[in-house]
Order: structure tokens, then sequence, then C-alpha cells
């Protein structure tokens, strides 16, 4: 199983990042964790135009992908601009339609997180409610290594992991059609 990673951050030390990369280290055997580190080359969203051998990367990551693990920080009560702009590349084409997706948070976010929520609803991706959720992060600068070696931080993780890939080996719940 693949699941792809995609940091709503551009810091290079991004303690979202980090906390994907432990996420990638603490996944069972079976699970794969692909980290999506090409957010900055993404090009301003535009419909207008014809979609970038960046943006066709991006697409063909989430096709291929079992399922898309998220992380993101919060800027000013809202997602960051430039993660807004990957999201928006995925909306024409519905390569999230039916692709399970969780929401990792390295701190508590009160307008971020429910604005992604949000999103991924309107684009009819599955959310794995088990294996979304916050780990608290003592500190913005936090190492993968600290937090493989914390157990208040890694049990957590570990267990989300596999629970969204339980999810999406036993298939998210049917869709109610109205």
């Amino acid at each position: 199983m693949t699941l792809l990673a995609i940091s709503g951050s551009l810091r290079a030390v991004s303690s979202n990042s980090v906390l994907l990369r432990a996420a990638r280290a603490l996944a069972p055997e079976s699970v794969e964790v692909r980290l999506y580190e090409e957010m900055g080359e993404l090009p301003h969203f535009n419909p207008e135009i014809e979609a970038s051998d960046d943006v066709a990367n991006l697409k063909r990551a989430v096709v291929e992908a079992d399922g898309v693990l998220f992380c993101t920080p919060e800027y000013v009560h809202g997602l960051p601009g430039s993660f807004k702009n990957l999201l928006d590349w995925l909306v024409s084409d519905g390569e999230l339609w039916d692709k399970p997706v969780a929401v990792l948070s390295a701190r508590k976010s009160e307008f971020a997180e429910p604005q992604l929520r949000e999103i991924l609803r309107t684009l009819m991706a599955p959310l794995c409610e088990e294996a979304s959720i916050t780990v608290p992060f003592p500190t913005n600068k936090i190492s993968e290594a600290e937090v493989l070696d914390t157990p208040e931080l890694a049990d957590p993780l570990r267990v989300a992991v596999k629970d969204f890939a339980l999810f999406i080996e036993t298939g998210p719940p049917a869709r109610l059609s109205l």
C-alpha cells in the first residue's frame, strides 16, 4: 500500500513536514509513505491554462497513491496560500474523488483544519477520522528523531498510520446517494 504525504508548509524544517516524515518511519512494513515535496514548484492556479508538468506530477502522485495524508500549519486563521493552490489544482480532474484521506496536525488548529476538512468533503474524499489526529508537538523546533524517541508523540502517530491503512484496506463507508 502506498500513502502520499503532503505538507502544507514550504519551510524546510516545518513541524508539519517533520510529522509526516515521522509517520513514514512509523508506518507498518506493508505501507510505503511517499513525501510530496514539490508544492513550491506549482504555478498559480488558473483554470484557463493547461497544467504544467509539475501539476501533472502532483495529479499522478495522488492518483497512484492508495490514500493521502495531509498535514498543514495555520497562517492568519487559514490555510497557507501555497497549500490552497495545490488543492485547487486537484479539483478539475477529480483526483481526490473517493480517495481516502487523513488530516494530521502538529498543533491544535482552530481554523485551518476545519477549512481543509471542508475542502476535502467538497472534493468527495472520504476522511478517516480515526487517523486524523493532533500530535501535540511541544515546540516548532522538533526533529524527526525527537518525535520517534518520544512515546507520547510516536505511539499515537503509529496507531494513526495503522488505522489509516486499515481504513483503506476495508474501504471507506459507502456514500449515501440522495
